[in-house]
């Protein structure tokens, strides 16, 4: 064993009182039975991908929801699982770590123990690496004691995120059944996942009997859909964040003289940027979702930004807060076509010293009017996801650097008749990253450790731990589980000529979508955050009295509890089977085909491929 993984934390008093605190559990959680009930079998969200998928995922496939219910729950079809045999499970960090990480190991560990105390929990080293070179740590109770509610992966620590390529799959499968593992649990966000969904199915297509469950833990909040409502770490990633963001608005309003520029981690997506400002109130965030959708060039972001400089400073305002998610720079399409030609030539081999040389002429162009930090930056290999290094890339440097430029030249040609432009850069992102979990997290993380054992129990295979109701308190939480296939899409590429190929059926980032009531809420609030310096200051993380309970912003104005509806509707079908039976009266048999007509129409409109619905 690494001598660094497990070993005890010397605690602060603070750390010492946070490894007391017990999470609480769902009443469907409590007690030694597992009571599960199962749906009907999923499909794929976007229908015109659900042919890729069930023929890449033919064993895990249109699996059926698994809903986990209280002992008192009305459900006569419901399996009690009484027997709970000693078994081995195996855990793994696979994504980068986020704040409550450690609960979903403690929550696995306690739900193995009440149900029997004989079974076994055994902790990778390193991760996806452990887990292929067959590194372990028994974990119990007492090595848990300084981890619990605490923030990082140190218990087990974390290398790279993918368990993908042949090689990689069949080391796993090779680790599972020297150790006898009954199951394995990969903790992670969508790349994670994915991969967890083809061990899943590899291990069915083998006849290997280790199961295979996910749990979404990612601090970018990403891996959301329909079953998913939010993913461990978020809440407190956005607490922590959210508060620096506050103290820069205090001293950016003190000061009156600095614009600052803060980036903050999120990959891709913009959800932590969102969440953070409705939290924290600042001037202006520029959401990479926006920019996409708008196809602004990184001239019209300039301008934009200028241009809110140049109105505040018509009401004698020199300063201001602007947030800009990591993702940002790969949303700007001119700069997006540049490092598709920068990583093209990376992966034919060519030198980083010779690559500006060999790109297209408009892309070199481009390359040469960036300023030379940006320049290395954009040349550093891309990520496992073939993205570009974002937390590498100064995206806040290279904008205020532009902003400046442009509000020089306006003052030098007199359509500007302000103070100087004066900015300052910060990126966020490790300081939260490694943060005490918030309350939420602690409990969110600890319930779902509790699911994975739940689905290990009932024979799942392919699966993915969720929790809905999210926004109510932990007694009104519905815990279950979804297959990941379900959360599937498959994207298009182009490739050149008007050619498209079909991408590998995965777990894509969610977007910050658009149309939701948390960027509606954003546009409301726009032109006040701008213009009236309303920030807001949540304080430091809470873990008791006002601000404990509080939850994020997105989760809460949203309206989802998709397992709650899906259950629900369910019983509605069971009524009009009850009611309409061979025997009824002609009035009743009419109604009903009458109202049954008019809602497969509905939905055979709603669900059909070219109707533009999103999946959640």
């Amino acid at each position: 064993m690494d001598s660094d993984f497990g070993i005890p934390r010397e605690l602060s008093d603070l750390q010492k009182l946070r490894s007391q605190y017990q999470p609480q559990l769902p009443p469907c959680l409590q007690g030694t039975t597992v009571r599960v009930e199962f749906g009907d079998a999923t499909t794929a969200a976007d229908p015109s991908g659900a042919h890729t998928i069930s023929r890449s995922f033919p064993h895990t496939y249109g699996q059926p929801l698994a809903h986990f219910m209280r002992e008192t729950a009305k459900a006569p079809d419901a399996q009690i699982i009484t027997e709970h045999p000693a078994i081995r499970v195996g855990i793994v960090f696979c994504g980068r770590q986020s704040p409550g990480g450690h609960n979903v190991v403690w929550g696995l560990l306690d739900a193995l123990k009440v149900h029997n105390p004989k079974s076994t929990l055994l902790g990778f080293l390193g991760g996806s690496e452990g887990l292929i070179a067959q590194k372990t740590l028994e974990v119990t109770d007492d090595v848990l004691a300084t981890y619990k509610n605490q923030g990082g992966y140190d218990l087990l620590g974390r290398t790279k995120d993918q368990i993908r390529t042949t090689e990689q799959v069949n080391a796993a499968l090779d680790a599972c059944l020297n150790l006898n593992l009954d199951g394995l649990v990969i903790i992670g966000g969508v790349t994670s996942n994915t991969d967890a969904a083809q061990l899943a199915e590899t291990f069915a297509e083998r006849k290997c009997p280790t199961k295979v469950v996910g749990v979404p833990v990612t601090l970018n909040g990403d891996l959301k859909n329909q079953f998913v409502e939010t993913n461990v770490g978020f809440d407190t990633i956005c607490k922590v964040n959210s508060q620096l963001i506050s103290n820069v608005c205090t001293d950016a309003l003190s000061a009156e003289k600095y614009y600052y520029f803060i980036r903050l981690m999120g990959r891709k997506a913009s959800h932590v940027a969102l969440e953070c400002t409705l939290q924290s109130h600042p001037n202006m965030v520029i959401l990479a979702e926006e920019v996409a959708a708008s196809k602004l060039t990184l001239f019209d972001i300039t301008k934009q930004i200028c241009d809110a400089v140049q109105a505040r400073a018509g009401q004698d305002k020199y300063h201001g807060v602007i947030l800009l998610p990591e993702g940002l720079i790969e949303s700007i399409p001119e700069v997006y076509a540049l490092l598709q030609e920068i990583h093209g030539l990376l992966r034919q081999g060519v030198s980083v010293d010779k690559i500006s040389s060999q790109l297209s002429p408009w892309a070199s162009a481009l390359f040469e009017f960036l300023p030379t930090f940006i320049r290395k930056q954009l040349l550093l290999h891309p990520e496992s996801d073939d993205s570009a290094q974002l937390s590498q890339i100064e995206t806040e440097k290279l904008l205020a650097h532009l902003v400046e430029a442009e509000m020089n030249k306006r003052l030098k040609e007199g359509t500007y008749k302000g103070k100087k432009f004066n900015g300052i850069c910060h990126f966020f992102g490790y300081q939260a990253r490694g943060s005490l979990p918030s309350k939420f997290d602690c409990d969110y993380a600890y319930v779902l450790g509790h699911i994975g054992y739940h689905i290990l129990a009932a024979g799942l295979n392919g699966y993915i731990a969720t929790v809905t109701n999210l926004k109510n308190p932990v007694n009104k939480w519905r815990c279950g589980a979804a297959p990941i296939t379900s959360m599937m899409t498959v994207k298009h590429y182009g490739r050149g000529h008007g050619a498209a190929t079909l991408g590998k059926p995965a777990l894509h980032p969610a977007a910050v979508d658009l149309k939701g009531k948390s960027y509606v809420l954003l546009r409301q609030n726009a032109t006040r955050f701008l213009m009236d310096d309303v920030y807001r200051n949540p304080g430091p993380l809470q873990f008791e009295g006002p601000g404990a309970d509080s939850k994020a912003v997105t989760l809460c104005v949203e309206d989802q509890d998709y397992m709650g509806r899906i259950k629900q509707l369910q019983e509605h079908l069971d009524k009009v089977r009850s009611i309409v039976k061979p025997g009824c009266s002609q009035d009743v048999l009419k109604a009903a085909l009458s109202a049954m007509t008019s809602v497969t129409a509905i939905l055979s409109v709603m669900s059909s491929p070219t109707s533009g619905s999103t999946p959640y």
